[in-house]
């Protein structure tokens, strides 16, 4: 049996699952919407993806890894208002991919409080 990767964490599955749908979704955006506010929701969701990433690489020093999964966190609230101002200002049309993202991008936040809860109680360093 191997060792645990990032790629087998369930909130790194679900972060990239969420930024493919992102861009996805970016790309059926009006065209004056697809360098600002979609250029920015992209980037946010994939942050997330790879802050987590970032801090797995760094698993053996508390901090640094508290510190990366903190900011994925910070990114996924971004990528939440993002979100909301695209279906707000209308951009967005598509109700039910609208509600779909944001229940999923709850979903992570929830997944993302649960995993640096976890790392600060349950990590061990090697000091």
């Amino acid at each position: 049996m191997g060792q645990v990767g990032y790629r087998d964490l369930q909130v790194y599955i679900l972060a990239r699952q969420l930024a493919v749908e992102i861009h996805q979704m970016t790309l059926t955006l009006p065209k004056y919407e697809m360098f600002e506010e979609g250029s920015q929701i992209r980037r946010s969701s994939k942050s997330i993806v790879a802050n987590i990433v970032e801090g797995f690489s760094r698993r053996r020093y508390k901090n640094e890894f508290l510190h990366s999964v903190i900011i994925a966190m910070a990114e996924c609230d971004e990528t939440q208002v993002h979100l909301e101002m695209l279906f707000e200002t209308g951009s967005l049309r598509n109700r039910e991919k609208y509600l779909h993202l944001r229940e999923e991008y709850h979903k992570l936040a929830k997944m993302l409080n649960r995993f640096i809860s976890s790392i600060k109680t349950n990590h061990i360093s090697d000091k």
